[in-house]
């Protein structure tokens, strides 16, 4: 990533939850943004498939009420920070069976910044006086998430 990346990354995690990260955690953050975009690409392509179209739509993406309310969060603080754009190039996408559609890939980058601010604050959740997560709280964080997405 960039040096301006990091340091707009730093700037949002600490907007976001009031805790810190160095570079190191930005590989973790990278890894775990590829693998639950791939994980809720996987699921999107299964709805496409089963309404027996050849390409994802928007409303096949797995989007909860909690991600949804942290995608507002996201874009409310993307004005401020202009993130999108590196989350965009940084979020590789997985090789798939279907095609996007146009909206659907447009959406990704709000999509991994609303789970960009749902990680965030789930560190101040599980462990409240998170200043800098360590490796173990970043595990954690990830088996959580792996749960859920």
């Amino acid at each position: 990533m960039p040096l301006i990346g990091v340091s707009r990354f730093e700037r949002f995690f600490r907007a976001a939850a009031g805790i810190d990260v160095d570079k190191e955690d930005l590989k973790r953050y990278n890894d775990f943004l590829n693998q639950k975009l791939y994980d809720m690409l996987v699921v999107s392509e299964a709805a496409a498939k089963a309404n027996r179209r050849d390409i994802i739509e928007p409303w096949d993406l797995p989007i909860t009420k909690g991600l949804q309310e942290c995608m507002h969060h996201f874009r409310d603080m993307d004005e401020e920070l202009d993130l999108a754009a590196i989350l965009e190039e940084l979020t590789a996408l997985p090789p798939l069976d279907l095609s996007l559609s146009e909206e659907s890939e447009s959406r990704l980058p709000m999509v991994v910044g609303g789970l960009s601010v749902a990680l965030a604050r789930a560190f101040k959740i599980v462990e409240p006086e998170v200043k800098n997560p360590a490796s173990e709280q970043w595990e954690r964080m990830i088996r959580l998430f792996g749960l859920l997405l």
